[in-house]
């Protein structure tokens, strides 16, 4: 089966280097890397004095506007560049942890003809601090799964939980349902993926297919970042209503709190509130983004031009 991977990129450093890099060392190679890049000159900036093209013949590179990027929107139009039968969505940040990852997603994905797209486990990587490695672990446990309809009543949201930091989608599903919402501020993969669900297809977790990925953000980053989650929800009740994301969070807050303590760091808990009250603060009021000022909406989003195309 022919396996495509799109990444988008915007700014990209040194970890969409070392991605390219553990890409070309895969057990199972990409036929073609499909990039989306946003804003050219920052592109040429970081492959100065490289031959990217000779070193990785497999790549194409789309250049975009920063008006014109759209979360869903743009790996919409990459997948419409793809013909392959599996395509594979990353981001510019995350780094495959071995040679396998195209392998084992492939093989997750290929298990039934009723799953729809297999999402990989994210770690942290060596510079996170305690909170973001903890937190990963809770999100992208060690065991996979494979998740449809049968789960809703005891998993809720998470039962639609998919990430494009590393997700691999079988086209023909991809089509059959329309592919990606194509203008969305937020959530393009977990909208896609309860559209899966709901259409009868399943969502694999694959534990073993393995990616560095993580950020630790500042309070001001998490709450307009959730800002920009609770707009994407508030946008889409006919996928989160009536499922409740209040009780994972809580669930998150506690056990996050009890493993600081218990690994004796009740220093990193009062830190770990703030962060946690500024995230539920932006999500509360992104849910609410139609009752607010449209100068204070645009302040509070973390995705800025996406206001500015709609």
């Amino acid at each position: 089966m022919k396996i495509d991977v799109i990444i988008p990129t915007y700014r990209p450093g040194k970890k969409f280097l070392e991605m390219m890099k553990r890409l070309s060392v895969q057990s199972v190679k990409a036929d073609r890397i499909i990039i989306m890049n946003t804003e050219e000159k920052y592109f040429d900036g970081l492959l100065y004095g490289t031959d990217f093209a000779r070193e990785y013949p497999e790549a194409e590179v789309h250049h975009l506007s920063k008006r014109e990027y759209d979360h869903g929107g743009t790996r919409d139009a990459a997948a419409s560049k793809s013909s392959a039968e599996l395509f594979l969505c990353m981001t510019d940040d995350a780094v495959p942890a071995d040679n396998r990852l195209i392998e084992r997603l492939r093989d997750a994905v290929c298990q039934s003809e009723d799953i729809a797209v297999a999402y990989a486990r994210q770690l942290a990587g060596k510079e996170s601090g305690e909170i973001e490695r903890f937190t990963r672990s809770f999100n992208y446990p060690e065991e996979g799964c494979v998740k449809g309809r049968e789960q809703l009543g005891t998993m809720g949201i998470k039962t639609y939980f998919c990430s494009n930091v590393c997700a691999m989608y079988r086209r023909d599903i991809f089509c059959a349902l329309g592919g990606f919402e194509k203008h969305t501020i937020f959530n393009e993969d977990m909208i896609y993926a309860a559209r899966a669900v709901k259409a009868g297809y399943r969502i694999a977790y694959e534990a073993d297919a393995c990616v560095y990925h993580s950020h630790d953000y500042t309070a001001k980053e998490q709450f307009r970042r959730n800002f920009d989650n609770g707009v994407s929800q508030a946008q889409h009740p006919e996928i989160f209503s009536g499922i409740s994301s209040e009780s994972e969070g809580v669930k998150l807050v506690k056990k996050t709190a009890a493993h600081l303590c218990g690994i004796g760091k009740p220093w990193l808990v009062p830190r770990f509130f703030a962060d946690c009250g500024a995230r539920y603060l932006g999500f509360w009021l992104g849910k609410h983004y139609q009752s607010l000022p449209a100068g204070l909406v645009v302040r509070c989003s973390m995705n800025r031009d996406y206001w500015k195309r709609r």
